[in-house]
């Protein structure tokens, strides 16, 4: 996608909400930061006439830092952080982790917090009503186990890619004896 303003390639994409529309907007590194200087300005401005309203953030990382961390990747499902930006969706539990530094402010500015203070699901309220029990909850109460699995699951498929069977083999088992051991335990 080219630049709004130039042909150089778009590498900001803004989007705005002015009065319940939606304004997107797509700028190069050059033009993003005028346009961000100039809101900045203008939020300044607002402030001091006691709008109270702030601006967007100012820009702050250059092209090849933002290049950097796409290239960053999750080494349990392999999801770089480009591809997360474009899909929308993580790989894995395990990237919440790896993309904490990257995914804190998107989650901040989405949701206004990052602590959840809402409903939870029932699994989860079963899984502390078990623990509080001392019986064994029907899934595991982290993400480790959870993350273990998908980590197993890539190493199988890529031990089939290398035709290590012997290896693929082993992973397969041990997702089985993860996987019983969660059915069991709900079974029960």
């Amino acid at each position: 996608m080219k630049c709004q303003q130039c042909d150089k390639p778009a590498v900001f994409h803004i989007t705005e909400l002015e009065a319940g529309e939606v304004h997107e907007l797509h700028f190069c590194e050059d033009h993003a930061r005028g346009y961000l200087n100039q809101s900045e300005a203008a939020a300044g401005a607002d402030e001091a006439k006691g709008g109270g309203m702030t601006g967007p953030l100012a820009v702050t990382q250059t092209a090849d830092e933002l290049a950097e961390i796409d290239q960053k990747a999750c080494p349990m499902c392999g999801i770089t952080f480009f591809e997360f930006r474009n899909q929308g969706r993580l790989g894995c539990p395990h990237d919440y982790v790896h993309f904490e530094k990257e995914l804190e402010p998107l989650i901040t500015n989405i949701h206004g917090a990052t602590r959840h203070t809402g409903r939870r699901p029932e699994r989860a309220v079963a899984a502390e009503a078990a623990a509080a029990a001392g019986t064994s909850p029907p899934l595991p109460a982290g993400t480790e186990e959870l993350t273990r699995v998908i980590g197993l699951r890539r190493g199988m498929k890529e031990a089939i890619a290398r035709e290590d069977y012997e290896q693929a083999r082993e992973d397969r088992d041990e997702i089985r004896t993860i996987e019983e051991k969660w059915l069991g335990a709900s079974g029960a």
